[in-house]
C-alpha cells in the first residue's frame, strides 16, 4: 500500500504538470510576452501583433552601420524562394526554408541545433502558383508551428525539433498549399491556405496550440445557395452570380494577419477570386463579398465583425492578402486607431480598425483600372474599359497580377510616421478566352495565357524591361503621398525592417542587403549576398550585442514567370543561405566567380509552323508560370533552351507525360497534354531557343 501511496503522489504532479498550459511553462511564449515586446526577442512573424516590423534596437545606427559585418552564415539545402522572418528567441533563431523545412540555430554561434523536413511530395509542387516557398513560424508556449506546402500544420518542441503533432488542414485531393506563417492569440494557432489560381474556396481555420484539435473555421466565400448556415455567407450569397461553386470561388487567405488585443479584433487579408476572370466565376456580376476584401473576426469564435472591400467585383487577381499593419494616427486633429494595407490594386488604404470604415486611399504607384476611390461610399471608380470580359478588348492592365505590392512586408517608422512599401511597376495583358474551359491541373484563371508572350524582339523586350520595375517607397499615410523613393531596375525586392537606430534594412534582386536611412532613403551600407534576396530581416539582441537576420535565396512568383528579369539582370543565382549580422563581424562569404548559364546551343530545329503554333498555345498556357514566358527561364527552374532533353525527344516525354522528375516538382502532365502536344511544346522551345540565339544571347 505504501508503494501504490508513494507511486500516485509521484505521477499526481506529473499530471497535473502534463495539463499545464504550454504558455505557463517556464520561458513560455504567451500573450504577455508578445505584447510586452521586448527587443532582445523576435517572437512573432511582424515582430508584435500590430505587425508594424519595426524593433527599437538601436545599437547599429547612422554612426555604427559602417562597421556592420557577417558574424556568420549557414548553406540551406533548399535552391529556391526564401522568403521567411527568421524568429529570435532567447538567443536561439528559427527559421522555415522552401519545402517547408525549419531549423534552428544558437544566435551567437551560428551552430545548428535541430532541423525538421515535413516530406513534402514533390509532386505538390503544381498546386503552388509562386514557388515551394515557406514564411515562417509561430512560437507558443514550448512549441514552434508551421505550415506545409501540402497543407499540413506541424507543431514542434522548440528545444528538439522533435513534431508534437500534426493535423492536415485541407482536402489534400484538391489543389490547396500552404506558404504562409501562422498566427498564435490565447493559444490559438490560425492558419489560412492558398490556391485561387487553381480553383479552391478559401477558410481560415484556428486550432489549439497543445492539442492541434480544430476550434473553428471561417469561409471567406459562400457555398452553394442553402448550404450557408453562417450569417456573414448567407449576406454574401446575394453578392455572387452563375454557379461560382463549382470552381471554387478563390478567397484564399493565405499571408496577411494582424491583431489588436484591446478590440479583441484579428485582421485578416482575404484574395483573389477563382477563376480571376468574373465572366466564368460569377456571369460578370455582383460585389463577390468576400473576395479581396480585409476582414475583420472574433480569434476565440471566427465570428465575421465587418469588412473592407478593396476591389469588389475582383477579375484581376488584385489580392487583399499583401501585408496588413496597425497604429494609431493623428488625422484631422483626433487619434485615430487605423489599419493600413497596401494591396495589389496599387492604393494605399487607411481604414478605422474598429470598424472597417475608410478613411482615406491614394494610388501608391500608376494604376489605370481605377482613378480613385469615392470616400462616402468606399468603391472605387473604374475605368469600365477595365472589364475586360465585356468589351472583347485586349486590356492592359496597370498593376498586373503580381500587384502594385506583393507578399513582401512593408515597415513603419513611428518617429516619421512613415510606411514603406517594397513596390512594383508593371503592367499585364488581361485577354479574356471565350471558350475557357477549367484544366485538370495548373492555373484555372480563365484568361487566354497562350498568346501574350514576350516577341523575339529586342526593343519591345527593352520596353517591357523598362517598364516593370521596383521601388521602396516612404510613404506617409496620413497625407497620403509619397516622402520619398529608391528606384531599383528589376521589380521583385524584399520584405523591410525598420529600427530605432534610424535604419531601413532591404535586399534586393540584384543580391544587395542594404541599410537606408529612414527618414531621406540615402543608402547607408550595403552588401553582397551573391542571391536575390527576398526575404524581411529581423533584428534581436543577444547578450548586448545587437544582431541582423535575413534569409537569401532568389525565387517566388515574379522569377518563375516572368522570364525577362534574369536577361535583366544576367542570370541570378541562388545560394540560398541564412545570413546574420553584428557590428564588427568579420566572417566572408565563399568567392564566387561569374554566374553563367549552360549556352544557348538548340538541337536542329525541324518543327513545322503549325507545330511550334500549337507548342506555343499549349506552353503559355501550362508551362510559362514555372519556366518564364517565352521559354525565357531565370534560373530558379530548369532554363527548358538550355534542357539537356531538348534534343531528346524520348527523354522529354518522359519528363513532360511519363513524369520522371516528380519528385522534383515537374509533374506528368498526361491529363491535360498529349504526346503530340508535349512534342510540339519541344519544337516550339527549339524555335525560341533559336530566336534568342540569333538575337545574340549567349
Amino acid at each position: 500500500m505504501r508503494l501504490k501511496a508513494l507511486a500516485i503522489a509521484v505521477l499526481l504532479p506529473l499530471a497535473a504538470c502534463k495539463q499545464q498550459p504550454s504558455s505557463e511553462l517556464p520561458g513560455a511564449v504567451n500573450a504577455a510576452r508578445i505584447t510586452a515586446a521586448n527587443p532582445d526577442d523576435w517572437l512573432s512573424y511582424g515582430r508584435t501583433y500590430d505587425e508594424q516590423r519595426n524593433s527599437p534596437l538601436d545599437q547599429i545606427n547612422h554612426e555604427t552601420v559602417k562597421d556592420l559585418g557577417l558574424a556568420w552564415f549557414a548553406d540551406l539545402d533548399t535552391a529556391r524562394g526564401q522568403e521567411a522572418t527568421p524568429l529570435a528567441i532567447d538567443g536561439k533563431i528559427y527559421i522555415t526554408t522552401a519545402w517547408s523545412k525549419a531549423k534552428a540555430y544558437d544566435a551567437e554561434t551560428g551552430k545548428l541545433l535541430w532541423e525538421y523536413d515535413p516530406k513534402v511530395p514533390g509532386e505538390r509542387a503544381v498546386a503552388a502558383c509562386c514557388d515551394v516557398v515557406n514564411r515562417g513560424m509561430a512560437a507558443w508556449g514550448d512549441k514552434l508551428f508551421m505550415g506545409t506546402l501540402d497543407g499540413r500544420l506541424v507543431a514542434l518542441d522548440r528545444a528538439t525539433g522533435k513534431e508534437v503533432w500534426s493535423v492536415v488542414t485541407l482536402d489534400q485531393s484538391k489543389p490547396y498549399t500552404i506558404t504562409g506563417a501562422p498566427r498564435v492569440i490565447d493559444g490559438k494557432v490560425i492558419i489560412g491556405n492558398g490556391g485561387a489560381e487553381m480553383g479552391v474556396r478559401g477558410f481560415l481555420t484556428a486550432y489549439d496550440a497543445d492539442t492541434g484539435k480544430e476550434l473553428w473555421r471561417f469561409y471567406s466565400v459562400p457555398d452553394e445557395p442553402g448550404k450557408n448556415e453562417e450569417e456573414h455567407l448567407k449576406k454574401a450569397e446575394a453578392t455572387w452570380k452563375g454557379e461560382w461553386w463549382k470552381l471554387g470561388g478563390g478567397g484564399t487567405m493565405w499571408d496577411a494577419m494582424a491583431y489588436d488585443p484591446e478590440l479583441d479584433l484579428l485582421y485578416v487579408g482575404v484574395g483573389n477570386g477563382s477563376p480571376w476572370n468574373q465572366h466564368y466565376r460569377s456571369a460578370g456580376e455582383g460585389d463577390n463579398l468576400y473576395l479581396s476584401s480585409i476582414v475583420a473576426l472574433r480569434p476565440k469564435t471566427g465570428e465575421y465583425v465587418w469588412h473592407f472591400q478593396t476591389t469588389p467585383g475582383e477579375t484581376w487577381d488584385y489580392t487583399a492578402t499583401q501585408h496588413i499593419m496597425l497604429a494609431d494616427l493623428t488625422i484631422g486633429g483626433a487619434k485615430r486607431k487605423v489599419l493600413m494595407q497596401a494591396p495589389k490594386n496599387g492604393f494605399f488604404f487607411v481604414l478605422d480598425r474598429t470598424d472597417g470604415k475608410l478613411i482615406s486611399a491614394n494610388n501608391y504607384v500608376p494604376v489605370n483600372w481605377a482613378t480613385g476611390f469615392d470616400l462616402k461610399t468606399g468603391r472605387p471608380i473604374e475605368n469600365p474599359d477595365s472589364r475586360y470580359y465585356k468589351t472583347g478588348k485586349v486590356w492592359l492592365g496597370s498593376p498586373g497580377p503580381i500587384g502594385a505590392h506583393n507578399w513582401h512586408p512593408m515597415a513603419f517608422d513611428p518617429k516619421n510616421g512613415l510606411v514603406y512599401i517594397p513596390a512594383i511597376n508593371s503592367a499585364f495583358p488581361y485577354i479574356h478566352k471565350p471558350d475557357w474551359k477549367a484544366n485538370k491541373q495548373g492555373f484555372n484563371v480563365g484568361l487566354d495565357l497562350s498568346s501574350g508572350a514576350m516577341p523575339a524582339d529586342q526593343k519591345v523586350r527593352d520596353a517591357a524591361m523598362a517598364s516593370t520595375t521596383g521601388e521602396l517607397i516612404a510613404w506617409d499615410p496620413v497625407a497620403q503621398k509619397a516622402r520619398w523613393k529608391v528606384k531599383y531596375p528589376a521589380a521583385w525586392n524584399g520584405g523591410l525592417l525598420a529600427t530605432g537606430g534610424d535604419l531601413l534594412f532591404q535586399g534586393n534582386a540584384a543580391g544587395e542587403f542594404n541599410a537606408f536611412d529612414t527618414a531621406t532613403g540615402k543608402k547607408l551600407w550595403s552588401f553582397q549576398a551573391q542571391t536575390g534576396v527576398v526575404a524581411p530581416a529581423s533584428t534581436f539582441r543577444v547578450k548586448g550585442q545587437q544582431y541582423v537576420a535575413v534569409l537569401a535565396g532568389w525565387g517566388g512568383a515574379w522569377p518563375l514567370a516572368s522570364g525577362y528579369v534574369g536577361e535583366q539582370l544576367g542570370p541570378v543565382r541562388n545560394h540560398s543561405r541564412l545570413l546574420v549580422f553584428k557590428l564588427g563581424g568579420t566572417a566572408k562569404l565563399p568567392e564566387v566567380g561569374e554566374h553563367t548559364m549552360p549556352p544557348l546551343d538548340p538541337p536542329v530545329a525541324k518543327g513545322t509552323p503549325e507545330q511550334v503554333a500549337d507548342g506555343a498555345r499549349n506552353y503559355g498556357q501550362f508551362c510559362g508560370v514555372c519556366h518564364g514566358d517565352a521559354a525565357i527561364g531565370t534560373g530558379v527552374t530548369r532554363d527548358l533552351r538550355r534542357a539537356g532533353s531538348l534534343g531528346d525527344p524520348k527523354m522529354w516525354n518522359q519528363i513532360v507525360i511519363g513524369g520522371a522528375l516528380a519528385q522534383n516538382g515537374m509533374v506528368s502532365w498526361k491529363n491535360e497534354l498529349t504526346d503530340e502536344q508535349a512534342e510540339n511544346i519541344r519544337h516550339y522551345v527549339i524555335a525560341r531557343a533559336h530566336q534568342d540565339k540569333a538575337l545574340g544571347m549567349k
